[in-house]
C-alpha cells in the first residue's frame, strides 16, 4: 500500500523539505545565468499536502491564474505544476524580457508564452535535478504547457487521472527578485501513487 501523508514521520518530512531547498538553490542559479544578473530568492516555504488541499493554497477554484504544467517521466512519473497569479506572471515576463511594461492583460502573446514556458522548464528542471542527485533516479520533465484559466480548471488536468495521481503533494512556495521586481509563485510536485513509494525508498526514508 502507498504511504499516506499522515504516515510520514519527521525524518521523512525533513528529507522532502530538503529536496525543496536544494531545488530552490538550483533554480536561482539557473535563472541568474538565464538573465545574466543577480537573482535573490526568499527561503522557500515547503509543505507536504494532500492533493485535495491545493485549491485552498491558491485561494479559490475560480481564481484566474497562469499554470505551467509538465509531465514527469523516467524512474518517477507524475506531474509538476508551477502556478502564478496573473500579476506575478506579467512581472515575470517583464523580467525575462528585460522590459518595463505595466499592462496586466490576461492574454499573453506567443513570445510571452514561450518565455513563461522556458521559466517553467528551468524551475522544474532545477527541482528534478535535486531529486535525481539525492535519489540516483533518472527523472525527466516533459515539454511544458501553459494555460491561463481558473484554478479549478487547471487543477483538473492532473486530477483527471486521479486513479494514478497520488494523494500527497510536495508544495514549495517560491519568491524571487531581480532587485527591482518581486515574483511569487507556487510549485507542486505531484507524483503518481507508485512513484511516491519509489521516491521515499530511493531517499532511504522507508524500507
Amino acid at each position: 500500500m502507498p504511504i499516506g501523508i499522515d504516515e510520514l514521520n519527521t525524518n521523512q518530512l525533513d528529507v522532502l523539505r530538503e529536496i525543496g531547498n536544494i531545488g530552490a538553490g538550483n533554480a536561482v542559479t539557473a535563472l541568474a545565468k538565464m538573465l545574466n544578473k543577480r537573482v535573490d530568492m526568499a527561503v522557500p516555504k515547503i509543505k507536504i499536502l494532500n492533493f485535495k488541499d491545493i485549491p485552498d493554497i491558491l485561494g479559490n477554484s475560480e481564481a484566474l491564474i497562469a499554470g505551467i504544467l509538465l509531465g514527469v517521466t523516467g524512474d518517477l512519473k507524475g506531474n509538476i505544476l508551477f502556478v502564478l497569479d496573473l500579476a506575478s506572471a506579467h512581472v515575470l515576463v517583464n523580467i525575462l524580457m528585460g522590459r518595463q511594461d505595466l499592462s496586466q492583460e490576461s492574454e499573453f502573446n506567443e513570445i510571452e508564452v514561450s518565455a513563461l514556458k522556458e521559466m517553467g522548464n528551468i524551475l522544474a528542471g532545477s527541482y528534478l535535478s535535486a531529486l535525481s542527485m539525492l535519489t540516483n533516479l533518472n527523472i525527466l520533465p516533459s515539454v511544458p504547457d501553459l494555460c491561463v484559466d481558473m484554478a479549478g480548471a487547471i487543477l483538473s488536468v492532473p486530477a483527471i487521472g486521479f486513479g494514478s495521481v497520488g494523494e500527497t503533494v510536495l508544495y514549495i512556495e517560491t519568491q524571487f527578485t531581480d532587485g527591482a521586481e518581486k515574483v511569487a509563485g507556487e510549485f507542486f510536485l505531484i507524483p503518481d501513487v507508485d512513484s511516491y513509494d519509489i521516491l521515499l525508498k530511493a531517499l532511504g526514508v522507508i524500507g
